[in-house]
């Protein structure tokens, strides 16, 4: 395992002055409280000064987009088509100034932070195609009556987002919303506000009236204000679980929700399977984007006989890994987003401990100086119901549990409260469709990693992964979560 500890020579430097969007302008909090954060690879660095807003900016930020979304949602869906359409290119063509900007706000490395900044741009353009198909339906009847459906924009939407892709998750929020006609107020990560905020000003350049969206940053004051506040038509979330359930607990039955919660998805590795091709899908599904994604592999399932095999080759993908400033040329795994995380991982190593597993990696106190830096973590004798393979980590931490039946896999598989993304390696066609009817997850993958989900194609989870009533991203269901539905009887009149 390699270590890669310098400064990139050339990077961008100095601190950024965030602001909140209130009524189409650039502003403070009314709290006059700020926060400072740290770049995650190298903490005595300040990139970013942020306002730590409270309620009141809230409450003054839904009642601009309650009073101001109307003129865009009256506006001709080839015009708010056309807007998505011209954010996208803003944002393709300052992808790279982003994608330095991402690593230092977040900390992934280069390579992942190019492959968020030019993905946002292309989900944009789905979603402004989706402007132009937002049809409804008509339905028989009698005579020259006729029975039709509208489709309109649902209100004013509260869209929350989470650090670990702070521009792709906020566009699969914003897109949409905007497409339909809404209005949204947008509260990013305070972990990861400039990025969230690189977005919001590209569709202001590209002609969303500053009426129909607002930007407020801050922590948890926020988004509990933001959820509450009753004018609010309906809250989209993406983040952790237990953040999830308070929301909707929160939220009444009359205001729509859409939350995309935690996993602790797993890879089956069955008996014919490739190992050099299981080992890679599973060392990028774990270590990659240093463990921070939601669909990220956190367990091996393993047949018994190729455990030894497996194992060999992850670990060699394991000690491979070049870990330090995402910026720095060769890195392969930058830190983790924030000290909180950090000591996560840290005591669940010691949970894995107590609970008997074995740590196949090197750890201890290490890290590279001056950063939130992690070793791949590679445990086995995981016990099946430990809190090591029950509980979402959120970091490059890989249990290891083998199986010696098919029965028992799929209990192992399906055998947590999560249900997001669940993988096969396999080289059986009969293998891969009975994994695929029997595994408990709302995202499959047979021969792939258990991250990266195609734009057009809808994501979501099982049980305590998601809210399960529609889907993000693509698909037929995507876009009934942003509009309302009003059925309409039309009867000529009648002659005198």
């Amino acid at each position: 395992m390699t270590t890669i500890e310098q400064s990139p020579a050339g990077t961008t430097t100095g601190t950024v002055h965030i602001a909140n969007l209130i009524g189409g302008e650039w502003t403070g909090s009314v709290t006059d409280r700020r926060y400072l954060r740290e770049n995650p690879a190298a903490v005595d660095e300040v990139v970013l000064d942020v306002p730590d807003s409270g309620a009141d900016d809230v409450a003054d930020a839904v009642a601009h987009v309650s009073a101001g979304y109307h003129a865009w949602a009256a506006t001709p869906a080839e015009d708010r088509a056309d807007v998505l359409l011209r954010a996208a290119d803003l944002l393709a063509s300052r992808a790279e100034q982003l994608a330095v900007e991402l690593v230092r706000e977040e900390g992934k490395t280069l390579a992942e932070a190019r492959n968020e900044t030019r993905r946002t741009p292309q989900n944009l353009r789905a979603f402004a195609g989706e402007a132009l198909r937002l049809a409804g339906e008509t339905f028989p009847t009698g005579g020259t009556s006729m029975v039709l459906t509208r489709r309109e924009p649902v209100g004013v939407v509260a869209a929350i987002t989470p650090w670990n892709f702070p521009l792709n998750i906020p566009s699969r929020k914003l897109g949409p919303a905007l497409a339909a006609g809404n209005g949204v107020v947008f509260k990013p990560s305070e972990l990861t506000p400039l990025l969230g905020q690189r977005l919001v000003e590209a569709l202001l350049e590209a002609g969303v009236p500053g009426g129909a969206l607002a930007l407020v940053h801050g922590h948890a004051e926020v988004g509990r204000a933001l959820v509450a506040d009753r004018r609010v038509d309906a809250v989209t979330f993406t983040g952790s679980t237990a953040v999830g359930e308070a929301i909707h607990a929160a939220v009444p039955p009359w205001v729509r929700t859409q939350l995309e919660l935690g996993g602790k998805n797993a890879v089956l590795v069955w008996s014919d399977a490739d190992l050099d091709l299981a080992a890679d899908l599973i060392a990028k599904g774990a270590f990659g984007l240093t463990g921070q994604a939601c669909t990220g592999t956190s367990r091996v399932v393993v047949h018994e006989s190729v455990l030894n095999g497996l194992l060999d080759r992850v670990m060699e993908r394991a000690r491979a890994a070049v870990i330090g400033n995402g910026l720095v040329s060769g890195v392969t795994m930058g830190p983790l987003a924030n000290a909180a995380q950090r000591d996560k991982h840290h005591a669940y190593l010691q949970v894995a401990h107590d609970e008997g597993a074995r740590l196949e990696t090197p750890t201890g106190d290490w890290s590279p100086a001056g950063g939130w830096f992690v070793r791949p973590a590679v445990l086995t004798g995981v016990a099946p119901g430990s809190r090591l393979a029950q509980e979402e980590v959120f970091s490059p931490m890989l249990a290891f549990l083998s199986v010696s039946s098919w029965e028992e896999a799929m209990t192992v598989m399906n055998g947590t409260s999560y249900g997001l993304s669940a993988g096969l390696v396999s080289g059986s066609l009969d293998t891969a469709l009975r994994f695929a009817a029997e595994a408990e997850a709302g995202v499959v993958k047979v021969n792939q990693a258990t991250t990266g989900v195609a734009i057009n194609a809808p994501f979501g989870g099982l049980k305590r992964s998601s809210t399960q009533t529609f889907k993000e991203q693509g698909g037929a269901s995507m876009m009934q979560f942003y509009t309302r539905e009003k059925t309409v009887y039309l009867s000529p009149e009648e002659p005198a």
